[in-house]
């Protein structure tokens, strides 16, 4: 597609915001077009569905980088559900809408008149297809260092969310694969003014007391002796509840 005067100078602000210069603008475009674009126009130009699968791709490989460097304790479901709540689509919509990347997309009239240029479902598609462009016209230096800007935020957010929930769910399949039996978490002792409870919690398997946990829940006290249960068993270092601080 032929890049007129008027779009490459909305190109070239884009790129500003990117911090990213392309040498082929034409990626870069094409990343910005949407199959109503083409299609419901009728017109002969590429738009960014290809692009956008490379993108996922690399974005997956960036933060699953990430994770596996930063987080030696933490075993692979952990990482799978981190990384997926810190690439899906309400995410990166979100960073889409960082660097207003709907005001740069190229759509069939239709689709602008229905509000696509703020639709989550195209704004993060969008953002993967940058991304395959970035990929494909500089490597994986300049895409690692574009993911980076805006998915560390959501990776330590994930990791606070997602791993203090999963450390029951984990010993729950840990022991299911295992065959180990029952599962039973037991209050030990209750502490503390009335505003500001210390729980003690116990995790039991089979009638055997194992890892013990505090917290000023019960919640947060049973994920604690679930998590000290995990390292007992061998199947989470010790140093996973520290990666998921």
């Amino acid at each position: 597609m032929k890049i007129n005067e008027s779009r490459i100078s909305e190109l070239k602000a884009l790129q500003e915001t990117l911090h990213y210069r392309f040498s082929n603008l034409e990626l870069l475009n094409t990343a910005l077009t949407h199959t109503s674009y083409v299609k419901g126009e009728n017109r002969s130009s590429g738009h960014n569905e290809r692009l956008e699968f490379l993108g996922d791709a690399v974005l997956e490989l960036i933060v699953s980088e990430y994770l596996f460097i930063n987080n030696p304790g933490m075993n692979e479901g952990l990482m799978t559900r981190i990384r997926s709540r810190a690439v899906y689509e309400n995410a990166l919509y979100d960073a889409a809408r960082r660097v207003d990347l709907g005001k740069y997309l190229l759509l069939s009239h239709g689709e602008e008149h229905t509000g696509g240029r703020d639709k989550p479902s195209i704004l993060s598609d969008a953002l993967e297809a940058v991304i395959g462009a970035m990929y494909l016209d500089g490597g994986i230096e300049p895409a690692k260092d574009f993911i980076l800007s805006f998915a560390v935020d959501f990776i330590h957010e994930a990791v606070k969310t997602i791993s203090v929930k999963d450390f029951k769910t984990l010993l729950q399949e840990h022991i299911q694969q295992q065959h180990s039996g029952t599962l039973e978490y037991e209050v030990v002792s209750v502490s503390g003014p009335d505003h500001k409870r210390v729980f003690t919690m116990v995790a039991v398997i089979n009638g055997k007391p194992m890892g013990k946990g505090q917290g000023n829940s019960k919640q947060e006290a049973g994920q604690n002796a679930a998590h000290a249960t995990l390292v007992m068993l061998g199947a989470l270092d010790p140093s996973g509840k520290e990666a998921a601080e």
